[in-house]
């Protein structure tokens, strides 16, 4: 797991605004978590809990209210900027839209806590630049304009010249924010194998939990009041994660590791028949407010047989027969007969 002693540390870290402005004071307090080396760090929580300024605190774009961030054991309050700036890259939340600016001229300016005050770039600096466009996969666009990219293309650049800046912490705001799904997957899995891979330490926030689960080292759980730390499967296994949305319509499954909408389930409906179409049979059914009982025979049951590559599903019910052969037909049926079949 890389280096067991934290590269970032936070001892009861409040965070917050200061100021006349309408949201000064703490936004959230006692936090007390850690990063290591080679770890990707998933920062997870409902909107408005503080995810955004608890990262800028930790880049420093916000100062803490009160507690403490260490950095490699030293306080980050006895670091000048421009080390700082060689310790941690940040990547903000919202999307970049420059015209006329190529992309390796974007990677580029990630070498600025390097170049000295003329900016001008050296031969090292160019060869930072070409292994950060190489390392996220787009040296092939370096001559292309910013504009001139997909959403996710442009992401990657601006992971690129965060690793331009060559820090050893990295931290990501959103980074999936305005992405599509193989697009959010790609950012993550690369995020999991640079942390993996060239021993930085990624700190991201993110809403979608099933892509934390899969590909981080760690997440940071923020609940009202608390946020706990640790491996996904250990969140997962005590029940964190159901914490979340006590008091709403959603449930935390920890078999299946994802949140549900709790419904009012009715009628019950046996179900017998192979696992993988058993499982999303019932992913139907319960949508549609019957209660499941598998491998069980019920006043209803449905049966899955496969023969010849088709699936049927038959729907025994009041002494008869039928059958279908998509999961929306069945569907269709049980809900148009209503309460009065069963």
């Amino acid at each position: 797991m890389g280096d067991q002693l934290p590269v970032l540390h936070t001892e009861n870290l409040s965070v917050g605004y200061r100021g006349a402005r309408e949201s000064s004071g703490t936004v959230f307090g006692g936090i007390t978590v850690d990063a290591r080396r080679s770890e990707l760090v998933a920062l997870f929580g409902p909107n408005g809990i503080g995810k955004s300024t608890l990262l800028r605190s930790i880049v420093r774009l916000l100062s803490p209210l009160s507690g403490n961030i260490y950095l490699s054991g030293s306080d980050i309050r006895s670091y000048p900027a421009n080390q700082i700036a060689r310790m941690v890259g940040f990547v903000s939340t919202e999307p970049v839209r420059v015209n006329n600016l190529k992309v390796r001229d974007l990677v580029s300016l990630g070498r600025y806590p390097h170049t000295g005050w003329l900016g001008r770039l050296g031969e090292q600096d160019y060869i930072k630049v070409d292994e950060a466009l190489d390392m996220v996969g787009i040296s092939r666009l370096a001559g292309k304009n910013i504009d001139q990219l997909s959403d996710g293309e442009r992401q990657r650049a601006m992971i690129a010249r965060t690793l331009a800046q060559d820090t050893g912490i990295i931290v990501l705001d959103e980074p999936t924010a305005f992405l599509d799904l193989p697009n959010k997957y790609g950012i993550v899995h690369l995020l999991h194998r640079l942390a993996a891979e060239k021993g930085r330490t990624i700190i991201f926030s993110t809403h979608d939990l099933s892509i934390a689960i899969q590909e981080a080292t760690k997440i940071w759980l923020m609940l009202p009041g608390q946020i706990c730390q640790g491996a996904p499967e250990d969140l997962i296994l005590d029940d964190q994660f159901g914490r979340m949305f006590e008091n709403t319509n959603l449930s935390f499954s920890t078999g299946k590791g994802e949140f549900r909408i709790k419904r009012e389930l009715r009628e019950i409906i046996g179900l017998r028949g192979p696992a993988t179409e058993r499982r999303w049979t019932r992913n139907a059914l319960e949508r549609n407010g019957f209660r499941v009982a598998e491998n069980e025979e019920c006043g209803a049951t449905v049966s899955i047989d496969i023969e010849g590559g088709t699936r049927t599903w038959k729907l025994m019910m009041q002494g008869s027969t039928s059958r279908f052969t998509s999961i929306y037909d069945l569907c269709s049926c049980l809900t148009s007969a209503g309460a009065k079949a069963f």
